[in-house]
């Protein structure tokens, strides 16, 4: 009778402690889910969520750029330099512009966005390289024509009316209150009247 009894109580026990186990993890499981944040990007807070132009501008194909400052000017053409950290509101709501900026002019003139925080620091830097023309507050825009002459050197959110001005004069194009107001088509569209 005493090995019954033994049997029995030992069954018990390893009833209880799988129970005990079951609970601890159920309990672990839930505090994880709890302690979870959230994954949460704003365009009004100045915290780090990668890169801005592929999270708020949706454009990857800026970054990185498909040429440098140097190879640009080497070969006579147009170019846009935009300076930016990732974890600034201001570069993060003014990616959009930079996005929309080459949307109209991204075959014509080379768009060159630049992160601050991997521009090698120097003592002096050549006219090539981005950190010659950086003065030190971000998001800023330096465009230049096709004989590399700077044309705009601007800190802050600068309106995309502007930029579109110095470009219309440096591909020489009727002023945007003299032209045809260009509006780009959606996807959508395009695709039905092809299917015509």
């Amino acid at each position: 009778m005493n090995s019954m009894k033994w049997l029995f109580l030992q069954t018990k026990i390893i009833a209880n402690w799988r129970r005990l186990v079951s609970k601890c993890l159920l309990l672990v499981i839930c505090l994880l889910i709890i302690s979870i944040q959230p994954a949460s990007a704003g365009m009004k807070d100045d915290r780090y969520e990668g890169n801005i132009f592929v999270i708020y501008a949706g454009n990857g194909s800026l970054v990185p750029p498909r040429q440098t400052l140097a190879q640009t000017l080497a070969q006579h053409k147009p170019a846009l330099l935009a300076f930016y950290v990732d974890d600034s509101r201001d570069c993060k709501q003014y990616a959009v512009f930079i996005s929309q900026t080459q949307a109209f002019y991204g075959r014509a003139a080379e768009i060159i966005p630049i992160s601050v925080d991997t521009m090698p620091i120097k003592e002096s830097y050549d006219p090539t390289e981005p950190g010659y023309y950086y003065s030190g507050g971000v998001p800023q825009v330096v465009i230049f024509d096709k004989s590399g002459k700077v044309i705009l050197n601007k800190k802050g959110q600068v309106p995309f009316e502007e930029i579109d001005d110095k470009f219309r004069e440096v591909f020489d194009f009727l002023p945007r209150d003299q032209s045809i107001e260009f509006k780009q088509r959606s996807f959508n569209e395009f695709s039905s009247e092809l299917s015509q």
